[in-house]
């Protein structure tokens, strides 16, 4: 009944969420828009301080508060717009990283789905694959969701979705920044011959 439906629901989203991974049903046969939602979440992800996936609610909530700036600025340029978040000013470098995080967030995501779509699977789980280790959530929806796995992938992409949970759980930025430092002391080293 409604309370067995809520029951699954509200663990789902909290597995989802804490990237536990953790599933009690197959929501592959949810209904599209349930399924939907959990996207959604899985992108979400936890709270900033968790070790839980995802782009972190305190992320989601600035660039909200970041676009809703720019369109006042839009309307009213005249305007002085201070956005604040715990009712404390939020720096511009703060939204500066946040805006450039959630950039970087979608290039992966693309480049992501695009190299794994030579493997010919279906959209949804190409897609909800990618979200699921970007985000380190676990299961996806279709081929990879609750009751699947990503064996039924090329080598070529499961090193792609590897990369996507390094990414993921490490975060974008400390990795990217690695792997730059690494190739300025290669350029260094080659110059210095």
């Amino acid at each position: 009944g409604v309370k067995e439906a809520l029951h699954h629901a509200s663990f789902q989203v909290a597995s989802i969420m804490t990237t536990t991974g953790f599933s009690t049903t197959d929501f592959n046969l949810w209904p599209e828009v349930s399924r939907v939602i959990l996207l959604f979440v899985m992108c979400v992800g936890a709270c900033a301080g968790s070790t839980g996936g995802g782009l972190k609610v305190s992320r989601i909530v600035l660039l909200f508060k970041s676009v809703s700036s720019e369109i006042k600025k839009v309307i009213h340029p005249r305007s002085v717009s201070v956005i604040t978040f715990n009712k404390r000013k939020v720096n511009d470098d703060v939204i500066r990283t946040t805006n450039v995080y959630f950039v970087v967030y979608v290039i992966i995501f693309a480049l992501s789905l695009m190299v794994i779509s030579f493997d010919r699977m279906d959209f949804v789980s190409n897609v909800s694959g990618v979200i699921a280790t970007l985000n380190n959530i676990g299961p996806g929806l279709e081929v990879v969701g609750p009751m699947g796995n990503f064996g039924v992938y090329s080598p070529l992409s499961k090193i792609v979705f590897i990369i996507d949970m390094l990414l993921g759980r490490l975060e974008i930025f400390p990795l990217l920044i690695l792997f730059s430092s690494l190739f300025h002391v290669r350029r260094v080293k080659k110059y210095e011959k």
